[in-house]
């Protein structure tokens, strides 16, 4: 076992879910770029589900990347990439298209310039009627919060107060105003959704 490879106990948990909607909402084939992809352990998930696709693993962490291409290393899967340095904030990123994007628990850890370049990159490099699909907790207009979200978005606020759970009307308004178009919202297990928007035409 590489001394690089990492485990998060949360991508056990919920990378079966997500791959089930993924299923539901990508084609046969193409090339999907995982935006802060953290461990690796989704890409490698995935990859190995869905043959047909081309995943690109990214995060701009080089423990991160060391990680991701540990698993990838060690997996030997031939449509798993090696991992790109990417920064979702970024204006430029080291990739010109891709047929969807995928962003697991990021944006409430980051700061909200980071969810806006994640809109801004994803429509930039995804063709017309492409998925965007987000995942992690938000806060739902007129649904109240669970209090174990509510305790994760003050821990959250506490280690950075740009960080904490997004409104996901505020996260659709952007979404919109980037060039996409909203799309379903999937209840998940633990308290989370799956949010997927396409891009316009």
């Amino acid at each position: 076992m590489s001394e690089a490879r990492r485990s998060a106990p949360a991508a056990l948990r919920n990378r079966g879910p997500i791959l089930e909607v993924l299923r539901e909402q990508l084609g046969d084939s193409g090339l999907l770029l995982e935006v802060a992809s953290g461990t690796g352990e989704h890409a490698l998930h995935i990859a190995a589900a869905l043959r047909g696709w081309t995943i690109q693993p990214s995060d701009p962490g080089p423990e991160a990347r060391a990680s991701i291409d540990a698993w990838a290393g060690e997996a030997g899967l031939p449509n798993l990439r090696p991992a790109l340095e990417l920064d979702a904030a970024a204006p430029d990123w080291p990739i010109a298209a891709a047929d969807a994007v995928l962003c697991i628990n990021m944006i409430h850890i980051a700061p909200w310039r980071a969810a806006l370049g994640l809109l801004a990159g994803a429509a930039r490099i995804l063709p017309a009627g492409a998925p965007l699909v987000l995942y992690g907790p938000f806060r739902e207009p007129g649904v109240p919060l669970a209090e174990s979200n509510a305790a994760f978005d003050r821990s959250l606020r506490e280690r950075d107060p740009e960080w904490g759970l997004r409104d996901l009307g505020t996260v659709t308004e952007a979404a919109v105003a980037a060039g996409f178009v909203a799309g379903p919202v999937v209840p998940m297990p633990a308290n989370n959704l799956t949010v997927v928007f396409r891009r316009g035409g």
